[in-house]
């Protein structure tokens, strides 16, 4: 990104025209403008002057922004196989433990479950995407069809099993993370 355009992009989140920037900063509204097109380098101190009025400064005016991935490709996905409960964890938000929420797709072999989870503050969703699943909270059992979704608070010990003769397949978000 050219300086310039960063110029403008701040001024523009900050509701300024160029000619507020301008005074603000004591140059002309011209001059502003050659800036934000990149037609015109201004100098150092007129680019500490043009920070300032912005409210910022070089240092974080330069600093290196590191772009947050937002697609997610299955070469991305971490897997995790759990042969003891016929069950396999693929993350595809990988490091999602850092966020609000942790989406996952869990696949889940005939006669498979979950590992059971204990109680927290979050909430949970899952989306049946193939199959048939048992979604058990505490002693209560709902029968969760292919196309059908759940939604929970994580208040009660969970654990999803698959009493079928088929896999199934489902995304499951928790929020925190818990997986």
């Amino acid at each position: 990104m050219e300086i310039g355009e960063k110029i403008k992009n701040r001024r523009v989140l900050l509701n300024l025209t160029q000619e507020e920037l301008a005074e603000r900063a004591e140059l002309t509204k011209g001059f502003i403008s050659q800036v934000e097109r990149d037609l015109t380098s201004p100098s150092v101190d007129s680019l500490f002057v043009i920070l300032e009025a912005l409210g910022t400064n070089m240092s974080e005016f330069f600093k290196e922004e590191v772009e947050e991935q937002i697609v997610f490709s299955k070469d991305d996905y971490i897997e995790n196989i759990d042969d003891e409960n016929l069950s396999l964890i693929k993350w595809v938000v990988p490091n999602a433990q850092k966020n609000n929420m942790e989406p996952i797709i869990l696949e889940i072999e005939p006669k498979g479950k979950s590992k059971t989870y204990s109680p927290n503050e979050g909430e949970e969703f899952g989306y049946v995407l193939e199959g048939q699943i048992k979604l058990l909270l505490n002693n209560k059992e709902y029968i969760v069809k292919e196309g059908e979704c759940f939604y929970t608070k994580a208040d009660k010990t969970r654990v999803i099993v698959n009493d079928n003769k088929k896999k199934a397949k489902l995304i499951w978000i928790t929020n925190p993370p818990n997986f």
